[in-house]
This record gives structure tokens, sequence and C-alpha cells, in this order.
């Protein structure tokens, strides 16, 4: 097998010790909004709603915010299990990509009569989130600066392709020019792609603007059953009250499902991150990098990477784990043989920067679909909504997803509830042990991919024939 850009040149293990030597295992990202962004009560009485939202991430929010906006007059609760934002919508690498689909060739593969609609509805809706956060002030350093995709390896380079309306193919010189590393052979940049933000700010000020137009907020209130008759309200139950609601939008990620027909539609995979301390002007002088684009490479495993307001660069990806079990647990993020990986790697790419320190690593769990993009399922007759399984690139579909929930409460049929990426629901994961043989299986043979000039295999082929997979 043939060896990547980042076994063939490896930083000196010194560099990597001194970066992380007093890196502190927290988000950056929630660490930075400590103390500024607002906290909400506890849920102490039961109470009835015409809409209850179960989910305080980036899904709950906006379908809180849209039910509300349509309907001042209506009382509209959400219900966070812990604090708002501060699970995958806090901790994630903050990229909002325009495509709802977890980009352009998983449409092609699964809905090929509709790539074109999905796309152009994908711009519409990163639009509709800029406006949104234009018009109402919201302070989440958003920066419309696109994403350059980048070639580590020849054979990813030849596979580039040619320049179009939307994507402009760049070689290395090129490349290098908008951000210098050693090992970008040639990329592709797409302007209209992608904005950069600042994630937990992005959950506060949603949370800020929705309690300021009349949502009632509960934070460490977790939902412990969903039931009711079909004639009768929604019941809620909680630790510190009951909701009685007309209609509820289940947003709880990656976390199980209220509704047990959903138990095995999403698996959860650990993403792992890095942050560095604010880089000086001389080592942003290094790099470039004055475009601010989002940045990501092309392989199988791949990285991602971006430049926060005061210039730090976050760094991620490349390990998506699984554990056995597909338990979510605390110590899951704590995995230092990942974090020193990426940080081998962050020096490969970056050997300039030599020196630099890592104050943040963390990670995240992202709820995983065999799709690789959300899935809406529902019950009680279209009064309980659900949305989950977005699978790594779910910022800007979050958005979308609310909109989905807010036309099927409204019993409107819209383009977006008539397509049939909406319409469908995807097959589940198997139940253990078979889902961790599957994954890891899985996750072997990708990695087999990238050291043969991304050749899939007899059972990546599989998988794709029968629209299956395990990505994040």
């Amino acid at each position: 097998m043939e060896t990547t850009v980042f076994e063939r040149q490896r930083p000196a293990a010194r560099i990597v010790d001194d970066s992380l030597a007093e890196t502190k295992h927290s988000c950056f990202w929630i660490d930075d909004v400590e103390g500024s962004a607002a906290r909400y009560p506890a849920l102490e009485t039961d109470l009835t709603a015409d809409y209850a939202v179960v989910g305080g991430g980036f899904a709950g929010l906006w379908t809180a915010i849209k039910l509300k906006t349509e309907h001042p007059d209506r009382r509209v609760v959400l219900l966070e299990g812990k604090r708002v934002g501060w699970a995958a919508s806090g901790r994630n690498g903050g990229f909002c990509e325009a495509s709802i689909t977890h980009g352009e060739p998983n449409a092609e593969a699964r809905w090929p009569d509709e790539v074109e609609s999905l796309a152009r509805i994908g711009h519409e809706n990163l639009d509709a989130m800029e406006r949104f956060i234009t018009e109402h002030g919201i302070d989440a350093d958003f920066e419309r600066t696109g994403v350059l995709s980048v070639a580590n390896e020849p054979y990813q380079a030849e596979e580039l392709g040619e320049s179009d309306d939307e994507h402009l193919v760049l070689d290395a010189e090129q490349t290098r020019a908008r951000i210098n590393s050693q090992t970008f052979l040639g990329s592709v940049f797409s302007p209209r792609e992608n904005a950069n933000l600042h994630p937990a700010k992005l959950c506060a000020e949603l949370a800020r603007h929705a309690a300021s137009i009349g949502v009632e907020i509960f934070e460490q209130t977790r939902v412990t059953r969903l039931g009711g008759r079909s004639d009768e309200p929604i019941e809620l139950e909680t630790g510190g009250g009951t909701v009685w609601a007309n209609r509820v939008a289940l947003c709880t990620n990656v976390f199980p499902s209220l509704l047990k027909r959903y138990t095995f539609h999403t698996v959860p995979v650990y993403d792992y991150v890095l942050m560095t301390e604010p880089l000086t002007d001389e080592q942003m002088a290094s790099i470039g990098w004055e475009g601010r684009e989002g940045l990501a490479d092309n392989a199988n495993q791949f990285h991602y990477s971006r430049l926060t307001k005061d210039n730090r660069i976050l760094w991620g990806g490349y390990d998506a784990v699984y554990f056995a079990g597909g338990r979510i647990k605390p110590e899951h993020e704590d995995r230092m043989e990942t974090h020193r990986k990426l940080a081998e790697h962050f020096f490969t790419t970056f050997p300039q920067l030599a020196g630099v320190k890592f104050t943040h690593r963390w990670a995240g769990v992202i709820d995983t679909s065999t799709r690789f993009c959300a899935f809406w399922g529902q019950a009680f007759d279209g009064r309980v909504q659900y949305v989950a399984g977005f699978t790594g690139l779910g910022v800007g579909a979050t958005h979308f997803a609310a909109d989905v929930i807010v036309d099927r409460f409204a019993g409107r049929t819209t383009e977006r509830t008539e397509l049939e990426m909406v319409r469908e629901v995807p097959l589940p994961f198997p139940p253990e042990p078979a889902a961790s043989i599957g994954i890891n299986l899985t996750r072997w043979a990708l990695n087999r991919a990238d050291h043969n000039r991304g050749k899939r295999n007899l059972l990546l082929k599989t998988l794709d024939a029968l629209g299956l997979g395990f990505d994040s």
C-alpha cells in the first residue's frame, strides 16, 4: 500500500509534544461565550403549550424561532436537557455549508433527479441564514468566505476536474498563493459554498432572539418520555413538570429518539478538534490565508480547518470514531492518541508554524445516518415531527430542516416537503454487535482507499450500491 503525505513527512516528536503540553481539554467555542451567554431557568411546573420543541441546538432554536415568528399569538416552549448549544451545535468546526445533502456527490448518488433543485435550495437556504443574521444583528462572527478543497496527493490533484460557474480549479502554485502549505498540490475554490461562523455565539444569539420574541426556553429540563393519544395533547414528561402540547418538534440530534421507531436510524460518531493560540502577524504572513477561506482536503479521512476572528487556527477531522455499543460517554471525548495525530498532521501541513501552541482540544458527537444527511420522521398523525442524521455538515442544514418542520405542522405542500430527500426515510443501522463490525470494517476500507489512490474496494462499492455507509 502507498503511504500518505502525513506518513512521509512527519514532524519531530518534540514539536508535537511542546504544542500539546499545556492544552486545555475543553471546547474553545463554549469557553469563549462562558459568562456572556444568557442562562435560562429549569422547568419547575406543569404547563400547556401550542408548540413544544425538544432540543436546544441549532435545529431546535431555528424551529422555535420560525414557529413563534409565524404564530406570534401562540405559546412556544423549548426544552433543553442541559444548556443551549452545549452539544454538537456549540462545539463543531464552525463551517456553514450551502449543501443540505452532505455535498453534491451524495445528492448525485441518491437523488439524481433532484440535484439541481437541491443545489439551488441549498444556496437559497444559506442566503436566508445570512439575511436573518444581518437583519437581526446576530453577533456570530459570520464570514461568507467560501471553501478551498485541497489535494494533498497526486491522484487527488488529477481528479480536481475543470472550473465552472461555481468552482475555480487552482494548480499548486495558485493554491499556495491563497494558503501556503507544502502539501497542497492543487485545489477547488467554491466561493458560494461556505460561510465560517462562531457556533457557540450563534447558539447564544439565536436563543437571545427566540426569547426576545416570546419563546419560553427551559434549560436543565430533560424530556424522559413522550406519550399521549391521537385525540389529546402530546405529553412530555420531565423531571420538573409535564408539558402538554398540541404539536411537538423533536430536535435531539444524536441523543436517543423519543420515538422508538427511529432508535437505529443514527449512530454516535466522535469527531476531534484542536485550536491554536492566536497567530502573530509574522506567523500569519508565513501562511497567507488572506481570503480566510474554509479549508478541507479531499481524502476519505479528511481534515478541515479555518481561521477564527482573532486568527487562531481550528484543525479537526481525520479520525471519525464509533465506540462499540453506541453509547454516548464524556470519556470518549478525551482521546489523546487522536489529538496527537491531528497535531502531527497540522505541522506536516504547516511546518513554518513549528512552535505554535494548541490552547484547546475537544470532541463532539455526530448523529451519522446511513445516507449521510438529515432525514425527517413523524408520529401522532403528524403532530410530532422529528429530524436527525445531519452527519457533520449540518449547521446550514438545520435551518432548512426547521423550515420543513414548520411547513409540515402547517399542513403546507411546498417544494421542500415534496423533495424525495425529505419524504424518504433512510435504512437504519443494524443493532450491536453487527453495527460495530460493519462500521469498523467500513473505516478500515476507507483508510485503505486513502492508501490506494482513492480506489474503493468491494465492500465500499457494495455499500455505495446499497445506499449505505458511514461518514462524518
